[in-house]
This record gives structure tokens, C-alpha cells and sequence, in this order.
């Protein structure tokens, strides 16, 4: 260890500078990542009536990405051949109608969202929200309805959300994809099975409702046998699959997320979901599915708990799509989604050359008497990650689908946010923003305040530890040169002759390790602010100080406190080569000015005793202060570095008035013995072993 002071501070300060660069550093890879998934505008291309229409397992957009479509049970009942599906009583295939309006259109705006259905498939070609908007405009100013979902292209098809693919009818592979359903009014559709005489085997109905509250939709599919016989049926559809990118994303944030509920013998009640262990990355299940392995429920972890799905979902950084047993007690009590049981992915190359990842479900085979149906009903989320909704109305709580909100970054990063200190620092900015302050900037203003004056007390006695070792070790400096010139030959001898020196004079050796610990502090609750600001969505695209700058004229300056300030919008975005800047944000800026001040403020002067290079690392260290923070927050949301910012001002404050206490102090008068404090008792325990350490033998110090 370092005796010198100066040597000290700064050893100990570049390694909490380094901790900070690595965390940085992996969100700049996560960036990367996210540019490389970047989605592209789609253009939605559905089949017309001349187009061709998948008659065979091969030509469907699944078979094209390379799933399978064999059902895994065998039918109990004679196999059927060249069955078909058409519409309902062979009607004329008509457009079907939307549920629900957006603003400014008229009709129904009960709804929160408007539902386009596709003609082929009883699918949802889109579901746009008429409450949240999406920032596409130059400046991220949000103009255009946000689309949660849109059908996406797999192969040569545009593939509408939650589209039928195909129905199992004793072993008989029926394709739905196409243009096979009737809509007789908006939301229903219907189709039916025929066998080669053109006799009706079975009838298939799928309807969308939505009560338009909290953001419900619900499918109902059923099954009914209009033949003689019994049939065995299982019916496969497309599931959630990728949604949007965030435009302002830093890093991949889309994932999928399965609840599920423990066997019997484990929770004899069945009542808990649990989502523990089932959350994956989106690039990982895309790796997943590239190396053969197309099954994402149930997995191996799944099949060994024997977990029961309760419901599954895909989000991004703040919405998500989401697929639910059908809960509603009296009448529907159980938690299980008993209409899935299997969960299917599969990947496809878009023209830009990146993966578009997507799922099928599969219902369990399931026998139908003749004139009887049989229910495939399920529930869908198609909303904000909000834990208003997620964790407090039912049956979204009750199925504990707040699992679904995370937040945490991805990869490697994800065990250093802290989701549980993220979680606290969100509901006391919510508690001061909805009952005391009614905005978002101010309030975290005043959590800042908060945070520093909780730390004051750890503050200023790491301020008075720090100055009171500078000053001990200045006194002490004499001394230890004689040491050190005394056993230069036996360093294990010096260091014993160290610590019997400290202890005499009562100087603790870790005594400036004390003046960097309201920063290591401070270091988890930056982090876990940063992935609040970034995931919460009572945040997104929420202005600071009411809004007071976008009364000028619509000035972008921190209209967003999730994403960058933008003081200043390119109409281009400048070409950096690494990079594009497409704004000037001031925040960043002016919080390098502050640590400049503060590094200036804060650093004794240089001392007697202090040698050229020691100076010279001294005066590296305040350009790295005042450089690299504002370098490595540059992008980061506006409302983390107006945190930092209010922190870094109120830490000048702080300081020049314990300044003015220990100026007052007689730092090095005895002082009460005391027990070792930990860092003490570690640095001590350290030199122990170095003492323990053979001496090297002086036959070999002239080789």
C-alpha cells in the first residue's frame, strides 16, 4: 500500500473511476447491440384474394422458418384426409372491422387502443395505442400514435398478430392461414372444416372482446364437432413475437417472460405464480432457437419443476404483449393457462439482414364428442409496463404478471442495477410528484436533497477521516522515510515497524479510503436511478419543470427526462465517425463545469512534501473528474444527470461548510482509543501476511 497521501487519493479514486467506466462501458456495448436490432419501417402487405393462399405445411410463413407442425400426441380417433377450411357457410370473404378509434378520427374512444384485423388468418394486423405517442419526429417530440405490435414479415408473408396457422383434425393438418374466415362483425370470425364431399366436419369460431378498461382484450376460440364422430383436435396459432425497438434505446431491452405455477405437491392450493428463472433475452432465445432448439415452453427447468403456464409475454423497454389464463373467480378460478401448452420460436432473416424472433402455440390435443366444442379461451395484455395496472388490478395482480416489469439492463450489466433499490427510489419520486411537488424534474431534485442529507452524516465524518490522515501522515512523513531508509534491505521488517507506528500515533490506514466512501455510496443509487429513468413509464417522454421550456415555442429542451436533454437539435445528425450527435445537450456540460469546481475546491493544495510527479497525478486527476463523467453521460438520460448535477452543487455546499467545522478541529490531537474500524482491520490483516511472507534470500538480490 501506498504511504504517501497523495498516492492514496488518487489510487483509490481512479479505482472508483474505473468501476463506473466498466458499468458504462457495457451499456455502450449494449448500444451497440441495439443499433444492430434497430426495426425497420414495415409496410403492412396483406393477401389479397388473388394472392396465393398456403394450401400445404410447406408454404406457411413457420414451415418457411423451419418449425414443425407435428402435433406431439397421436389420435384415438380415425385419421381424416383432404379435409379443408373455408368461411363460415361459404360466405364472400369480406373487410373485416377495427375495434376501437384514435384520437381525432371519431367513433368508439372508449377503447384505449384502435385493433386493425387482417382478412386472412383472424389475426391483428396492429394495435395502436390513442393515448401514448411515439418520439419518430426530428427532436423526439412524440407525434404519431404509438403501434405496440404490427404483423410482421416471416418468409415471403406478412404474418398478422395471434394469426391462426393451423388446426390438427385426427392427425390431418388443416392450414387457417389464408383467406379461409368470414367476420360478420367486428372482431368475430369464422370458419369451417369440409372434408372432400364438401359434408362440414367442424365449425371454428374466434372472437375478439375488450371491456375497455386497464387495457383487456379477450380472445375466445372454440371448436365445434359438426360430424358423427368423436374428433381429436389441436390448434396451433402464432403467439407474441418482437416488439418495437425504442428509438432512444441505449441497449437491447426486449425480452420474454413466462409465469408459471408449481405443481400440486409443492403449492397444494395452486394459487401463486411465480416468474423466477423464466425471463430470457431476446438474443438469447434467438441463439437458442439458431441452434435447433425451437421449444421455449416448457424448457428443461420447466419440465423438471413440472411448471404449469399461467401466461407468457414479450416486452420491450416500456410496453409489452402478453398472453393469460383466462382468470375470473367464481366462474374461472384457476390460474392456469390450460389453452396453451407448448411455446414454439422460431427466427427469420429480414432484408437488412437481422433476426425477427417469433412464437407459436400450441393447444393440447383434445377429443370433442359429436355436437359438442371445446374452448381454447385466453386472456391478452396489450399495454404499458405500468405497475398501477401490472400489480394492482386484478386479474393482471392476481396472476402476478407485475413480474413483468423489470427493472434491470441487459447482459452482464443486469446484476448491477439493484431492481429492488430501483424499485424504492420509483415509488418515492412517485410519492412526490403525486402528493408534493406534481413534477417530475422537481422531485428529483428533491430526492437528490433527500439521498445527501441521509449520506451527511457518513459525509462529513469521511471528510474529517480524510483530512485528519492527510495531516497525521504529513507529521508522520520524517519518520517513515527513516523507515524506510532504515529496512530498505527487509520490507517485511518495515512494514511490522509501520503498523506499530500507527497504531502508537493512532492513525488509521485506511483513513483516506473514508473520503471516497459517500461516493461508492452514492455509486449503487445513480445506477439504480439510471435504470429507473430508463424503464419506468410513468417517465417516459414526461417534461421537466411543467413543462416550462416546451412553452417556447416547442422547444425540445428537456422535454423527456428518459432520454438526453437536447438543448440544442441538429436538423442532421452530425457524422462523428464512432458516432452521430444529433444534439447538443447542455446538462452534461455543466455538470463537467461543476466537478471542475468541485475537484478545485474539494483538493488540498499541494504540499512541501508533494513531489513534480505526485502534482502532476494530481492535476490528471482532476481533468479526469472533470472530463470523463460528462464524456460517459453524455446520452444518458436527462433526469440522471440533473440528479448528478443537483448532487454535485449541493456537495460543494456541503463541503465548504465541513471545511469550516474541521477547520476549527485540532485534527491531530490524541484522540480516544477506539476499536479498529473495517478497513482498518482489513489493511492491517493485509500487512500480516505480507510480514508472514519469507524475506528473499540475499544470495540471489545482486543476480
Amino acid at each position: 500500500m501506498f504511504t504517501d497521501p497523495a498516492k492514496r487519493k488518487l489510487f483509490f479514486t481512479v479505482l472508483a473511476l474505473s468501476f463506473l467506466g466498466i458499468f458504462v462501458a457495457v451499456l455502450i456495448t449494449g448500444k451497440g447491440r441495439g443499433a444492430l436490432n434497430a426495426e425497420p419501417t414495415i409496410v403492412a402487405q396483406e393477401q389479397t384474394d388473388g394472392a396465393s393462399t398456403p394450401a400445404t405445411e410447406s408454404s406457411t410463413p413457420a414451415a418457411q422458418a423451419g418449425l414443425t407442425a407435428t402435433p406431439e400426441a397421436a389420435p384415438a380417433v380415425a385419421p381424416l384426409s383432404a379435409l379443408t377450411a373455408r368461411p363460415l357457410g361459404n360466405a364472400v370473404v369480406n373487410e373485416p372491422l377495427g375495434l376501437g378509434s384514435l384520437p381525432g378520427q371519431g367513433g368508439d374512444e372508449v377503447l384505449p387502443f384502435r385493433i386493425e384485423f387482417a382478412r386472412t388468418s383472424a389475426g391483428i394486423r396492429s394495435i395502436i395505442f390513442n393515448k401514448y405517442f411515439d418520439a419518430t419526429a426530428v427532436g423526439g417530440i412524440a407525434r404519431e400514435p404509438y403501434a405496440v405490435t404490427r404483423e410482421s414479415s416471416i418468409g415471403a408473408f406478412e404474418v398478422p398478430v395471434f394469426a391462426a396457422r393451423q388446426i390438427i383434425v385426427n392427425g390431418t393438418s388443416v392450414p387457417l392461414f389464408g383467406v379461409v374466415w368470414y367476420s360478420p362483425s367486428a372482431g368475430r370470425f369464422e370458419s369451417e372444416i369440409v372434408d372432400a364431399s364438401g359434408a362440414v366436419i367442424a365449425t371454428i369460431v374466434r372472437e375478439y372482446r375488450s371491456t375497455g378498461t386497464n387495457y383487456d382484450l379477450t380472445l375466445l376460440q372454440s371448436v365445434t364437432n359438426r360430424s358423427a364422430a368423436p374428433l381429436n383436435v389441436r390448434f396451433e396459432m402464432y403467439g407474441p413475437s418482437d416488439l418495437p425497438i425504442d428509438h432512444a434505446a441505449y441497449t437491447e431491452t426486449r425480452r420474454m417472460h413466462f409465469g408459471y405455477i408449481l405443481p400440486q405437491k409443492r403449492d397444494p392450493q395452486q394459487a401463486t405464480v411465480l416468474a423466477n428463472g423464466q425471463m430470457f433475452e431476446r438474443q438469447a432465445l434467438i441463439d437458442l432457437v439458431n441452434k435447433g432448439d425451437s421449444t421455449l415452453w416448457p424448457d428443461t427447468t420447466a419440465k423438471e419443476g413440472e411448471y404449469a403456464l399461467s401466461w407468457v409475454g414479450t416486452t420491450n423497454r416500456y410496453f409489452t404483449l402478453a398472453l393469460y389464463a383466462p382468470y375470473a373467480p367464481p366462474t374461472s378460478p384457476s390460474k392456469k393457462m390450460s389453452s396453451i401448452d407448448k411455446v414454439d420460436g422460431g427466427t427469420t432473416l429480414r432484408a437488412d439482414g437481422t433476426s425477427t424472433l417469433f412464437t407459436t402455440l400450441w393447444t393440447p390435443a383434445t377429443t370433442i364428442a359429436p355436437n359438442a366444442s371445446a374452448s381454447f379461451d385466453m386472456g391478452i395484455y396489450a399495454g404499458p409496463l405500468e405497475p398501477r395496472i401490472l400489480e394492482a388490478v386484478n386479474p393482471y395482480a392476481a396472476l402476478n404478471m407485475g413480474d413483468l416489469i423489470i427493472y434491470s439492463m441487459a447482459g452482464c450489466c443486469s446484476f448491477c442495477t439493484f431492481p429492488w433499490l430501483a424499485r424504492s427510489l420509483l415509488w418515492v419520486l412517485t410519492t412526490l410528484h403525486d402528493y408534493i411537488l406534481f413534477d417530475w424534474g422537481f422531485s428529483i431534485i428533491a430526492l437528490t436533497i433527500i439521498v445527501r442529507l441521509i449520506l451527511h452524516p457518513v459525509t462529513k465524518k469521511s471528510q474529517i477521516s480524510m483530512q485528519r490522515f492527510s495531516k497525521a501522515m504529513s507529521a508522520l512523513k520524517p519518520e517513515l522515510d527513516a523507515l524506510q531508509k532504515r529496512y530498505k534491505d527487509e520490507p517485511a521488517r518495515m512494514q511490522q515497524e509501520q503498523i506499530r507506528m500507527f497504531r502508537e500515533k493512532g492513525v488509521s490506514p485506511a483513513g483516506c479510503v473514508g473520503g471516497m466512501l459517500p461516493t461508492f455510496l452514492q455509486m449503487p443509487i445513480w445506477m439504480a436511478l439510471y435504470a429507473v429513468l430508463y424503464f419506468a413509464i410513468a417517465l417516459r417522454q414526461e417534461p421537466a419543470f411543467f413543462g416550462i421550456f416546451q412553452e417556447m415555442g416547442g422547444w425540445s429542451f428537456l422535454a423527456d427526462l428518459s432520454s438526453a436533454d437536447r438543448f440544442y437539435v441538429f436538423g442532421t445528425p452530425l457524422n462523428l465517425y464512432f458516432f452521430s450527435m444529433p444534439s447538443i445537450n447542455v446538462l452534461p456540460i455543466m455538470m463537467g463545469f461543476v466537478f471542475w469546481v468541485q475537484a478545485k475546491y474539494m483538493t488540498p493544495p499541494p504540499s512541501a512534501t508533494m513531489t513534480d510527479e505526485q502534482k502532476s497525478q494530481q492535476r490528471m486527476m482532476q481533468i479526469m473528474m472533470t472530463a470523463m463523467f460528462p464524456i460517459m453521460l453524455y446520452t444518458a438520460p436527462s433526469g440522471l444527470t440533473l440528479y448528478i448535477f443537483t448532487s454535485t452543487c449541493f456537495g460543494i455546499m456541503e463541503g465548504r461548510i465541513i471545511k469550516k467545522q474541521v477547520a476549527q478541529m485540532d485534527l491531530l490531537a490524541p484522540t480516544a482509543k477506539k476499536k479498529q474500524d473495517f478497513m482498518g482491520r482489513l489493511y492491517e490483516k493485509a500487512l500480516e501476511r505480507a510480514k508472514q511472507k519469507p524475506a528473499p534470500d540475499k544470495r540471489f538480490k545482486d543476480r
